[in-house]
Parts: structure tokens; sequence; C-alpha cells
């Protein structure tokens, strides 16, 4: 009797791509968001250019994948100050997300040529992250790099998914100053919440994520959200 062979599919047909379902949700929901919020993005534009009489948007460098430069889109706030209450100068970034060059999640956005550590390349910078959703608002730039080493190294679809769903939450909290005899600040030795467990802020040998190097805060970029006046018009 003859004998059949089972054929061998190649490995790149067998197994998913690293990050395939991560661009998957993050094109999707680029999309459909750009879609269903058109009109009111158009509406919000018009509203920031009558406030700033100027163009509504602005276009700063950031580095993407790999560490090339991209242009991420964002509402100007120079005098529309309550786009940054409301979380809502970051909404044209979602057309960064669709084009490939961001993610719906993952670290802050960085200037290029910024002193961080290179596994940041790895990974598209993200609308929103732990850097966002952490537990407590107002983070010094240390922990904010602690958390984005922490998502690099460990992030997953499960993460991702979280991370989405506590962001409305962390966009709308106010901030507003500690009133007179309120408690002190938290110690430095409390680890920051995270979804999924917590990241150590002066993280020891077997800890979820490495100590920030000396590079991952010797440059703070300026804050996500608003963008500076020297960035140039769209």
């Amino acid at each position: 009797m003859p004998t059949f062979v089972r054929p061998t599919l190649p490995a790149a047909l067998t197994r998913p791509r690293p990050g395939a379902a991560k661009r998957a949700v993050d094109l999707v929901s680029s999309a459909a968001l750009l879609a269903l919020g058109a009109v009111p993005l158009l509406v919000l534009a018009a509203a920031v250019a009558v406030a700033e009489r100027a163009a509504p948007l602005v276009r700063e460098e950031a580095a993407g994948l790999g560490g090339r430069p991209y242009g991420r889109w964002l509402f100007r706030c120079g005098r529309a100050t309550w786009l940054r209450r409301a979380g809502l100068e970051a909404l044209p970034q979602l057309w960064n997300v669709l084009r490939g060059e961001m993610s719906l999640v993952g670290p802050r956005p960085l200037p290029p040529g910024a002193d961080a550590p290179r596994e940041r390349a790895g990974v598209r910078p993200g609308m929103t992250g732990l850097w966002q959703v952490g537990a407590r608002s107002d983070l010094p730039w240390e922990e904010m790099a602690l958390l984005d080493l922490h998502y690099v190294e460990h992030h997953w679809l499960g993460m991702d998914l979280a991370v989405l769903a506590r962001t409305p939450r962390a966009v709308l909290r106010v901030r507003r100053p500690a009133p007179a005899g309120a408690p002190a600040a938290v110690p430095a030795t409390e680890p920051v919440s995270v979804p999924g467990g917590s990241v150590p802020k002066d993280p020891g040998p077997g800890s979820m994520a490495p100590a920030p190097t000396a590079g991952a805060s010797a440059e703070a970029p300026p804050p996500q959200g608003c963008a500076e006046r020297r960035a140039r018009p769209a």
C-alpha cells in the first residue's frame, strides 16, 4: 500500500506571529473609533480652531518602533485647556494607531534621540499604558520609566485589554491639590498598582520588573497630551 506522508506546514503558518493579535486589535479598534467619531472629532477640531485661532492640530516628532521617527498628531490646547482636563487632546493619535506608528496601549511616546533603554524600541508607543492607569496620579518620571519597562518586558493581550478598560476612569480622574492636613505622600517603597499585579518602585532580585536604568529618567519629555508651542502646526 502507498504510504501517505502528512505535509509539514512552515512555522510561519502554524504559529501566530508575535504581536499579530495586538496589531489586529489596534487596527480594528482605531478604524471603528475613527469612523464612529468622525463627526464629533470634526466638531471638536472646529471648536479648537476657534479657541486657538490657529490650525487645530499639531504634529510632534516621536520615536516609534525600532527608533524610527514619526509625527504624532495632537489637538492644539494652548488656550483650550479644557481639552487637557477632559483628556481629549490625544484623540488624533488614533490616526497614528491606524497607520501602525502607535498602539492603543504601550510605553509613553518619547522624542527622537531621548536617552532611554534600548528595549523600548521593540514596542510601539501607546496612546495609553501603565503610566496612565497607575493607582496614583502625577507619578514622577522615574516611576513612569519603570512602568514602561515593566510593560515592554511583560505585555500581552490580556494586559492591554485591562489597561484599556481602566483608561477612561484614569483620564477623567480629577486631580486636585491635597487639602490641608491630608496624609503624607506614599512612601517610596510602596509598589505601584498595575493591571495584573504591582511594580515595586525599588525592585530587588527576582522582582517583576528591572530597576530603572540611568537613561530611563535622564531626559524627561513633556507630558503626554497638550503639544508644546514649538511643535510644528498641521
